[in-house]
């Protein structure tokens, strides 16, 4: 176990990282995960959680995390009348089933496959953002059922698989059919909500019986970082609401992608550094 004092260094990087994830899940859309499990990969790895277990607690602690944070900014944006709430609406069982399918999956994956998940959806959905042009369109509305129940499921199984409210994929899906970033920022929100509430409990449940776990974990959520990070998003997550609303489209395009590489590196990097 580390210093004393090594301890309050990483407290302090958590609670840092609280304040950023609860500005990009303003800000994007996305609940904080593509910040967090990162983060907390790191972090319980000083802590010699074992390899085993540790994406695996990462990815669980920052669903639980997106619970709140996803809340708070899915209000946020609905009180300035921009989200998509038929599409919402059209998902409350595809989405949740998506996020308990992920769990079952993430059950059985190995941690290196859960961060090369992570990486190669975060570099596509990158490349798309930093090169977007008008062309790139699937058509001007998004399509009918089965079709979009279907897109549904698929963002609650990589989301939970990757520890992220939906932000990042849902911004793509609804931005390939033409819909303004904005309103896609905003629905992504309420698809945050659909992913994290089944992804915490689907987690709890995958992670029981584990007994590499650290203190205070029940499966795979660590209620120390939770708790540590939690009140810091609740906080600022209205900051990045108003930030969100005062850039225009291609400057989120442009922010979000960098945002991704970036994580995609470091989890590439993980893997095969």
């Amino acid at each position: 176990m580390p210093p004393d004092a090594d301890l309050l260094v990483f407290a302090l990087l958590l609670v840092a990282s609280g304040v950023l994830s609860g500005l990009l899940a303003g800000i994007f859309g996305i609940g904080g995960g593509a910040v967090l499990v990162p983060v907390f990969y790191q972090v319980f790895g000083y802590l010699d959680v074992a390899e085993t277990v540790r994406m695996h607690l990462a990815v669980g602690s920052s669903l639980a995390i997106i619970v709140p944070t996803s809340l708070r900014s899915f209000l946020s944006h609905h009180a300035r009348g921009v989200v998509d709430t038929a599409l919402l609406r059209g998902w409350i069982v595809a989405v949740p089933l998506g996020a308990i399918l992920a769990a079952l999956i993430a059950a059985k994956a190995s941690s290196e496959e859960l961060r090369l998940i992570f990486a190669g959806i975060a570099v596509i959905v990158a490349v798309r953002m930093l090169f977007n042009r008008p062309s790139w369109r699937f058509g001007t509305d998004l399509p009918r059922n089965p079709w979009t129940w279907l897109v549904g499921v698929l963002i609650g199984i990589l989301s939970g698989l990757m520890g992220i409210g939906g932000g990042v994929l849902n911004n793509t899906f609804m931005s390939l059919y033409g819909r303004p970033m904005h309103q896609a920022v905003a629905t992504s929100a309420g698809v945050g909500v659909l992913i994290s509430i089944p992804g915490l409990f689907g987690y709890v449940w995958a992670g029981l019986g584990e007994t590499a776990l650290p203190p205070f974990s029940t499966g795979f959520i660590n209620w120390i970082a939770v708790a540590l990070i939690v009140p810091m998003t609740l906080v600022v997550t209205p900051y990045g609401v108003q930030i969100a609303h005062a850039m225009s489209k291609r400057q989120l395009e442009i922010g979000f992608g960098v945002f991704l590489l970036l994580v995609a590196c470091r989890f590439l990097f993980s893997v095969y550094g």
